[in-house]
């Protein structure tokens, strides 16, 4: 045994997207509370079909070591920080 324990914590979400963004969002609070916290290997799957998992991150190798942190199937090139949502503020009427 390699003395490591992984924690597997269960959490429901209504749909793929949302589980995703979820586990991400997780992720990253606890990478911060934590260097134990191995974002890149974060899967969702559905209560059903726990066998069947969805990456989460990215996590492919970027040149000059790092890791990709990113969403899983991102269009834009892979990044060592993640991309800011630009925000659109809502007009009052």
């Amino acid at each position: 045994m390699s003395g490591r324990w992984v924690i597997h914590l269960p959490v429901s979400a209504p749909d793929l997207v949302r589980a995703r963004l979820f586990a991400r969002t997780v992720a990253r609070v606890l990478a911060r509370l934590s260097g134990r916290v191995e974002p890149g290997g974060v899967t969702v799957s559905a209560e059903d079909q726990q066998g069947v998992r969805h990456w989460v991150f990215c996590d492919r190798r970027l040149p000059g070591g790092g890791r990709c942190v990113l969403a899983a199937e991102h269009d834009a090139p892979c990044s060592a920080r993640p991309v800011r949502a630009v925000r659109c503020a809502r007009r009052r009427i």
